[in-house]
């Protein structure tokens, strides 16, 4: 296989540690509606399905479940306060910058595809300066799915011009979005999930993200 792969990376967990602009804003929706306030683990094991499935699932441990009526007000606030804030505190895990930095000397085809509110998404990646990294960044309100849906996939590996690729994140969503995908699939075990990232079926998951390329080019064959 000589063509150059294609990286798809998750972000939240994944490329940047953004717990603690979440956390903050997740608990101000909280406090204010008089449910006590969440630990950072807690948030971790809840991330990565969307945003509007983390309010939904931090008013559920915390008290009584929302009902559906109420997600959309809340969802609006989430959006504008978390955007106030959303690299305050947040920053690429260590060794994401020089990886990056190495991937795109080498001309490898890079995209972003999170279930994050896509507006969100640009607007971490710009304050991050992280942009540039990227031929493609998919957010979950971009297009009508969310991960692990298969059409959300395929466009983004249409968006980088097919080929190898292999996905990169954290949590089971990841894996089943590259199984839908048919391609493999690497976990970072540092990331957001409720489960360890080893019980999840990924080919591989690394302690370190500068162990990246190498692993990806072990699952697909290129030397």
């Amino acid at each position: 296989m000589t063509s150059a792969p294609a990286f798809l990376f998750d972000l939240d967990g994944t490329l940047v540690d953004t717990a603690p602009d979440l956390l903050a804003t997740m608990n101000m929706l909280l406090t204010r509606a008089g449910h006590p306030p969440l630990g950072p683990e807690v948030l971790r094991r809840l991330v990565g399905r969307g945003a509007r499935n983390l309010i939904a699932d931090t008013f559920k441990v915390t008290g009584a479940p929302l009902a559906p009526e109420a997600i959309e007000p809340l969802y609006a606030d989430f959006l504008k306060d978390y955007g106030s804030h959303i690299a305050a505190a947040s920053r690429p895990f260590p060794g994401v910058v020089e990886t990056l930095d190495r991937l795109k000397a080498e001309g490898v085809r890079m995209g972003v595809l999170t279930n994050k509110p896509h507006p969100n998404a640009m607007q971490l990646l710009t304050e991050l300066d992280l942009t540039g990294y990227f031929a493609t960044i998919v957010g979950g309100s971009k297009y009508p799915w969310l991960k692990p849906d298969p059409r959300l996939y395929e466009r983004v590996l249409a968006d980088l011009g097919g080929g190898p690729a292999v996905m990169v994140g954290d949590s089971i969503t990841d894996v089943q979005a590259a199984r839908a995908g048919g391609t493999p699939v690497i976990l970072m075990s540092y990331g957001y999930t409720p489960e360890p990232a080893a019980t999840l079926g990924a080919d591989l998951v690394l302690d370190d993200f500068r162990d990246v390329p190498a692993a990806a080019k072990r699952l697909l064959g290129i030397s």
